[in-house]
This record gives structure tokens, C-alpha cells and sequence, in this order.
């Protein structure tokens, strides 16, 4: 059985790996595809499924698939930007992205809502949370959340507005994990990208790739994964860091997903392998940022 966590205070319990399910909305992944990923995920004890507006046909498949199976895992989606002929990043942009998710993926209610990288200048007028707290009142969500990084995301922490944040955490990108998760414990945190976007694939610098940067920054690093492979050293660092209580793995591939709960379940990295990663870090990437 795949571990389970309380996630933080918000009363919902979480499996330790959650499907992100970005992968499966885009459109060369196939509607079986689509449904055997969504369907053995939870089969294999996945609680948490996590989507977005902007994910293409991720909620609509997700409503379409799991639908039937609704009451068996946790939905987290997100969103927030212009939509509709709304104006960006305004309440009637905020509550029509609720709307639309609530209609796509077949729900009385969206578990958590995360306004998905909201800027820290919007953030700070404050209209936004106004309006997800309205909405928790009208049952439409239940845990009103903010996804993002560095500043905005330190702001949202600090504001105590939010039952939830999802932020990026992996060997390669810590200044959330160590500047900012932990300060409220009763909140929920989900982490995104645990394994880095597995640059290690790439013998030379994957150039305009999505993984280039945390390509350049391992070679910094200079970590040994041991006797692990590259994934397993990052997913256990990721799911075992200090205030993560949940790491969404995105792919459209079972086997893949599978994978990673086997690895998960191993349980955290040894002493010895987080004091070095510890030190690497202390010693090269202290100043770096988060990615976005």
C-alpha cells in the first residue's frame, strides 16, 4: 500500500506520490492512454491527481475517466489567468476558471484551487484570496491554495491566506524547500518537478530544452547517486524533504508511474546521501532561485 499523509491541517489525507497530469492533456496522448494512466494510478494507490486549466485536455479527461471514481482520490487543479473574455487576474477571471474545471472534470466541488503563478503585485491586492475564500464558502472548492515560487510564493506563505501551495522542489532546485516551506505547518505542500526533469538523460547540455537548466546545475553540484539510478536519488530526496507532504510525478506512461511509487516506497535517502547533497548545495547553489 502506498504510504499516506495527512496534508497538513486541511483534512485531507494524501499519498506520497500524486499523478501530475499535464502529460496526459496534450493531444498526441490518446484517449485510451489518457484513461489507463488515470485509472491505474489510483488503482495503485494514488490519492492525489493534480491538473490545470492550462494543461490542455487534462481536466476534461480527467472528468471523462475518473468521473465514475470520483470519491476515491483528491483533485488539485489550478488557474487564475484571463479567460473567457475575463480580464487577467481578476476576481471574474478567478471564479470562471473554477466554473470551467468544475464542469470539466464532472465535480460538486474541486479539492484544492491553486491560482497557478500568480504574480506577488497581484497577490498583494488581496481581491484574489477574497474571492477563493467565497468560494470555499459556497462549497465550490474546498482548500483555497497559491502555485508558485521565490517571492510570490514567500508572500502567499506569509499571508496565511492559503490552506495549500504546490512549488518546485528537487536536488537541483531547494530555495523553496529551504526559505520557505515549513513556516506554516498546517498547510498543505505539494511538490512539482521532484526528479528535476530528469536532465540526466542528456550526455551534452540539452540546449532550449525544458531540462537545461537543472542539466547545468547538477554538473555544478557534482552529486553521486550511488548505487541508485538518477531517478530514485531524486524522488526520495523530494518526497522525504522536510515539509513536502505530497510529489506529483507527470507522465503518460503507467510503467513509468509504477516506477516511482517503487522507488518512493524504499523510504528517504540515507544520512550520508543528504549530508552530501546538503553540502553540495551549501557550497554552489545557495544563491540560486527557484525555477519558474
Amino acid at each position: 500500500m502506498l504510504e499516506r499523509r495527512s496534508f497538513g491541517s486541511t483534512g485531507l489525507d494524501v499519498s506520497i506520490v500524486g499523478l501530475g497530469a499535464g502529460q496526459i492533456g496534450e493531444v498526441d496522448v490518446t484517449e485510451a492512454e489518457a484513461a489507463e494512466v488515470l485509472n491505474g494510478a489510483l488503482d495503485l494507490g494514488v490519492t492525489l491527481v493534480d491538473t490545470a486549466a492550462s494543461y490542455g485536455l487534462s481536466e476534461e479527461r480527467v472528468g471523462r475517466h475518473l468521473g465514475h471514481r470520483r470519491d476515491e482520490f483528491v483533485l488539485s487543479t489550478k488557474g487564475g489567468p484571463k479567460i473567457n473574455g475575463q480580464r487577467d487576474w481578476s476576481p471574474g477571471s478567478v471564479l470562471e476558471s473554477i466554473e470551467r474545471s468544475l464542469r470539466l472534470t464532472g465535480s460538486e466541488r474541486l479539492d484544492i484551487f491553486y491560482l497557478h503563478s500568480c504574480p506577488v503585485e497581484i497577490l498583494r491586492r488581496g481581491d484574489l484570496q477574497d474571492t477563493l475564500d467565497k468560494a470555499v464558502d459556497a462549497g465550490k472548492i474546498g482548500v483555497a491554495g497559491y502555485s508558485g515560487d521565490n517571492e510570490a510564493l514567500a508572500f502567499a506563505v506569509e499571508s496565511g491566506r492559503f490552506g495549500a501551495i504546490e512549488t518546485s522542489v528537487n536536488i537541483a532546485d531547494q530555495w523553496n524547500l529551504r526559505n520557505v516551506l515549513g513556516q506554516r505547518p498546517e498547510q498543505g505542500v505539494i511538490a512539482k518537478r521532484p526528479i528535476a526533469n530528469a536532465p540526466w538523460r542528456f550526455p551534452q547540455r540539452p540546449v532550449g530544452n525544458y531540462a537545461e537548466l537543472y542539466w547545468e546545475r547538477l554538473q555544478a553540484l557534482d552529486l553521486d547517486p550511488g548505487a541508485m539510478d538518477w531517478a530514485e536519488f531524486a524522488l526520495r530526496f523530494t518526497v522525504y524533504a522536510p515539509g513536502v507532504h505530497t510529489a506529483i510525478v507527470g507522465t503518460a506512461k503507467l510503467a513509468h508511474l509504477q516506477e516511482n511509487i517503487t522507488a518512493a516506497s524504499r523510504g528517504p535517502l540515507e544520512a550520508g546521501a543528504l549530508q552530501s547533497i546538503d553540502n553540495a548545495w551549501r557550497t554552489v547553489g545557495s544563491e540560486w532561485p527557484a525555477s519558474t
